[in-house]
C-alpha cells in the first residue's frame, strides 16, 4: 500500500511540473567555445566545453560524432576547414585540430551522443581567426 502512495506521489508531481521536468532533452545542453581566437593556420586547436544547461557542469563522456567548420558568420559557408579531433584534457571539455585557412568567423558545427539522453544534441560555437 505506501508503494501504490509513493508511485501515486510521484506521478502528481510529474505531472504538475511538466513533461520536461521528468527527461531531460537534447536542447537541455549547450556547446561553448573555450578558444574564442585562433591563428588562420593549419594547426589551430580549438577547445569545446559541452555543458548541461540547468546545472551549468560540464557533460563528460559526450561522443561527438559529427563535426563541420565552415564561414557561414561571415556568409561563405561554401568555404570550409578540416577538423580533427584530438584527446580530452580535463573532463567534458573536447578539442579538435582546425584547418582555418583564413582570417574572418568561422561556425564549428557539432552533433553528439550524451549518455542517457535518447536524442542528438546539436549546436555549433563561433570561433574567430585572425591573421
Amino acid at each position: 500500500m505506501k508503494y501504490a502512495f509513493a508511485a501515486a506521489l510521484l506521478a502528481v508531481t510529474l505531472a504538475a511540473l511538466g513533461p520536461s521536468a521528468a527527461l531531460a532533452a537534447a536542447d537541455d545542453y549547450a556547446f561553448e567555445a573555450t578558444t574564442a581566437k585562433v591563428s588562420a593556420n593549419r594547426e589551430a586547436v580549438v577547445a569545446v566545453r559541452l555543458v548541461n544547461r540547468s546545472t551549468g557542469k560540464p557533460v563528460p563522456n559526450a561522443v561527438i560524432f559529427q563535426t563541420r567548420l565552415d564561414m557561414s558568420p561571415d556568409s561563405m559557408g561554401e568555404m570550409t576547414g578540416a577538423v580533427t579531433p584530438l584527446p580530452a584534457t580535463e573532463p567534458g571539455v573536447y578539442r579538435f585540430r582546425v584547418n582555418v585557412g583564413m582570417a574572418g568567423r568561422w561556425a564549428l558545427k557539432m552533433a553528439a551522443k550524451v549518455p542517457g539522453e535518447q536524442d542528438t544534441v546539436r549546436g555549433d560555437v563561433i570561433v574567430t581567426a585572425t591573421q
